[in-house]
């Protein structure tokens, strides 16, 4: 489960995410980040804590598929939270190849996306 600090809910944080913030693609997801605007010198300011939201449309599958996929993407985000920047917003959005996929390739696809989205290139 992914701590309540961390969820996000409200539908302006997806829209800011996936408007305004950058993309990465690999063949079973999509992953949106939108990088923190935080200020480490400014007094008495502490990083506000990184947030993620899934989206898992009917695309992926029935009722049962698409809660899997997505027990499987917040536990692999939850696993990633250190490294993404204090305050980012991030969107995962599950494409119709995610209910096929096993979890060893949703991993491998959130890590070579998010590796790509914070400036290490492609694998």
């Amino acid at each position: 489960m992914l701590p309540t600090e961390n969820r996000l809910r409200r539908r302006e944080d997806f829209a800011t995410a996936v408007r305004r913030g950058r993309r990465a693609g690999r063949p079973s997801l999509v992953v949106h980040l939108r990088s923190g605007k935080t200020d480490p010198h400014a007094p008495g300011e502490s990083a506000p804590p990184t947030r993620a939201g899934f989206v898992v449309s009917k695309a992926v599958g029935g009722a049962v598929v698409r809660n899997q996929v997505k027990r499987r993407l917040r536990h692999l985000v939850r696993e990633r939270l250190t490294e993404l920047p204090p305050g980012s917003l991030v969107v995962v959005r599950a494409l119709p190849g995610a209910g096929d996929a096993d979890h060893a390739q949703l991993a491998r696809d959130l890590d070579a996306a998010l590796q790509r989205l914070l400036g290490g290139g492609t694998r």
